[in-house]
């Protein structure tokens, strides 16, 4: 199954993380960019090889109500989020290998301080 879209999809993404054991991998991204419109192919691709990840593309702009106080500077930004802790938090090469490493050692993303948790506005769509 290809990233859940935000603006089309907010309930799917709400159902798949009612379940806490449901790991999150968020793009956030703006339409205007274009390096983030290239990469929504590669990370579709990155969510159907894990199914049992919810992966959540998010124009960040178009959601600035819900995302009032995420602050993005640079794109694609990635969110890896799972019920306890964000995992990780930053701006990534536009390549799927980045997420597809942090995601088969994910005991090496022990949690980022600070870094802010989308999941209960995701939640309460």
């Amino acid at each position: 199954m290809p990233a859940l879209n935000l603006d089309t999809n907010a309930d799917q993404i709400a159902e798949r993380l009612a379940s806490a054991g449901t790991l999150l991998v968020a793009c956030l991204c703006a339409e205007w960019c274009g390096t983030c419109r290239d990469y929504r192919e590669s990370f579709d691709q990155l969510a159907d090889a894990h199914p049992d990840v919810c992966f959540a593309w998010i124009d960040i702009e178009n959601q600035a109500d819900r995302f009032d106080d995420l602050d993005v500077e640079n794109f694609p930004t990635i969110l890896i989020e799972d019920a306890v802790t964000t995992r990780f938090f930053g701006t990534v090469l536009p390549q799927t290998s980045i997420v597809a490493r942090m995601l088969t050692d994910f005991s090496a993303l022990p949690g980022v301080v600070g870094a802010p948790k989308i999941r209960p506005a995701l939640v309460a769509a």
